[in-house]
């Protein structure tokens, strides 16, 4: 039996997450998380720290939202692809980008890695995200005092939706236009998913 949502509701509830995270919003994970929901990590870098697995959605609200907020301000979180492509079992993975500034220090933080997904229904028929995985490859620290590298790299791409081909333009011109912008090189590539030649599981164009 397919369980998976139509792409539009499962585009709904990830543009939901991101107003949350990206805008501050702990209030609206309980409408795009099921309130039994799962978060757990996987953490490649020793730039950035958080729990290994969080239950409950208030409690992911807390992590991804507002502790979150207390650390980080104008985030940009970017979904390497053109729109989600959710499969029978409700899973759906896309590599992600995020271009941020840290309150402390006020450096930019650029960091890519991958969302592992899972979408299900609730007793009311309503779909949401069940469980998600976050995957961090990348986290990296860039000195910018006067935030002219944020504001030029998060002028340069398209949000949310960054299909790889927009990502690779957008760096690439960022990198044409802006001083020291040789960090960014490696953020051009979408982050490996699981480690293999594994397509997204999303339109790559």
């Amino acid at each position: 039996m397919n369980t998976a949502p139509p792409s539009s509701s499962a585009q709904s509830l990830l543009e939901c997450y991101l107003r949350a995270k990206d805008l501050n919003h702990p209030e609206l994970i309980s409408e795009c998380f099921s309130p039994d929901a799962e978060l757990s990590f996987s953490i490649a870098t020793d730039d950035i720290d958080f729990p290994r697995r969080v239950v409950g959605a208030p409690a992911i609200a807390k992590t991804l939202v507002a502790d979150f907020g207390e650390r980080f301000e104008r985030c940009r979180t970017y979904y390497v692809c053109a729109e989600p492509q959710v499969d029978e079992d409700g899973a759906c993975v896309m590599p992600w980008l995020v271009v941020m500034r840290q309150k402390d220090g006020g450096s930019l933080r650029i960091g890519k890695g991958v969302y592992q997904w899972r979408f299900g229904q609730e007793a009311d028929g309503a779909n949401a995200i069940t469980r998600l995985h976050i995957h961090i490859e990348r986290m990296d620290a860039v000195p910018d005092p006067d935030a002219a590298k944020l504001n030029a790299l998060q002028g340069s791409l398209p949000y949310p939706w960054l299909p790889p081909v927009a990502l690779q333009d957008g760096i690439a011109s960022f990198i044409a236009t802006c001083s020291d912008a040789a960090f960014a090189v490696t953020f051009q590539q979408p982050a490996a998913l699981d480690g293999t030649s594994q397509e997204p599981e999303c339109d790559r164009e």
